[in-house]
Order: structure tokens, then C-alpha cells, then sequence
């Protein structure tokens, strides 16, 4: 298939063994946005933060989309299984293992997170969603994780670009995949909070130590 590569930052921790934190930003975004958040993890996980692909009015995405809320699934299906490929070929290249990657989306970064998730359900180590959207209408006769794989989600109850009974919907999914997902639902809106991030930093502690 005619996929491309991914521009992208690479931290290495200097810790054998070390997870790689895998940062995907939302629209508009790029490689530099969430370093800053990554840095408050600690300094025990290699970090790669890459750029999406696609270009919505000079915005990078991951993934197009038909129009707000509404996804391009065939190309959504063809960059995840992009991403995929890129994050094995990178793991050589930066000499991490692929086989400990967890996903940390927000956004569109967090809707192509889930995707993989879906399609490759044993792939991912854990990922860690920041207001996502169900990434396939379909996902019923996906693949599930035999590795009961940790997932952190976040959502916010006055997020204006997600429908409140889809997101219920969507937890339940993943658990019926295997997934072990750690819900949260913010008094926020589509905006990150500090509560987003301490969240996810106990539970980073907590499933990866």
C-alpha cells in the first residue's frame, strides 16, 4: 500500500526496557503540541510524537473527515493501518520496542488511537483517549484484545462536538473488545483540563511502573 511516513520527534528515556509514549495530537496540531503534557509523566518513558498525514485547510489531521463529527472512515481505515506500519518501522530506526507503545490521543489523535485499537487490538500496550468519538459506526465484529489492555477515557459533559449518549456507548464497546477501560466523565467541555491530567498520569503509574 502507498503509505507514507509520519513527521515525527523521538526522545529516547535512556531507561532499558522503557515504555514509548505515543502523542497524537488533535486538529489543527503537530508534533511539538503535547511534549509539554508528555513531561509531566516523568522521565521514564521514551516519548514519540508524530504529525498527521492529512491537511484540512492547511490544519493537520490524521484522518479526513465529511464534516464535523462525521469521519472518512475508508481513509481512516487506510491511515491507521499507516500508523501502524510507521510505529514498527520507527521502533527499528529509534530502537525501542514496538510491542510497548501506548497511545496518547486527544481529539482526532485520541479518534485514530481508538481505530487502532479496534483494528489492531493486541498491538497497542495501553492508550490513554482524551475526548474520543466511537472512530468506526461498525465495530460489533472487530477483534478483541485476549490481553485485557488497559484504556484510559476521558470525556466532558458540556463537549459540544460529541453527542452525550455516544460516549456511554463507546466505553461499553471497548469493554466488550477486553479492553480494562478507566472512564471519566469531566465537568468540561472539548478543552483539556488539569483534572484530564493528573487522571491519566495515576493511571499511567498505576498500569506501568
Amino acid at each position: 500500500m502507498d503509505f507514507q511516513p509520519l513527521k515525527y520527534i523521538y526522545k529516547a528515556s535512556g531507561k532499558p526496557g522503557a515504555y514509548t509514549l505515543l502523542l497524537l495530537h488533535g486538529t489543527g496540531g503537530n508534533e511539538n503540541d503535547l511534549l509539554p503534557l508528555a513531561s509531566k509523566f516523568g522521565d521514564d518513558l521514551n516519548i514519540l510524537s508524530v504529525r498527521g498525514n492529512v491537511s484540512e485547510n492547511g490544519m493537520p489531521r490524521f484522518f479526513k473527515r465529511l464534516g464535523m463529527g462525521v469521519f472518512d472512515e475508508k481513509d481512516l481505515d487506510f491511515r491507521t493501518d499507516e500508523l501502524i506500519e510507521f510505529i514498527k518501522s520507527v521502533a527499528v530506526t529509534e530502537g525501542f520496542d514496538s510491542s510497548k507503545v501506548i497511545a496518547l490521543g486527544y481529539s482526532n489523535g485520541a479518534n485514530i488511537a481508538g481505530a487502532a485499537l479496534v483494528k489492531y487490538p493486541d498491538f497497542l500496550a495501553g492508550a490513554v483517549l482524551y475526548r474520543p468519538m466511537q472512530p468506526f459506526t461498525k465495530i460489533d465484529d472487530s477483534p478483541s484484545t485476549q490481553m485485557c489492555k488497559p484504556v484510559f477515557f476521558s470525556s466532558g459533559k458540556a463537549d459540544p462536538t460529541i453527542e452525550p449518549f455516544a460516549t456511554p456507548k463507546y466505553v461499553q464497546l471497548l469493554k466488550d473488545r477486553g479492553f480494562k477501560v478507566d472512564f471519566h466523565d469531566l465537568p468540561t467541555g472539548h478543552n483539556l483540563t488539569l483534572e484530564d491530567v493528573n487522571l491519566s498520569k495515576e493511571w499511567l503509574a498505576e498500569n506501568f511502573k
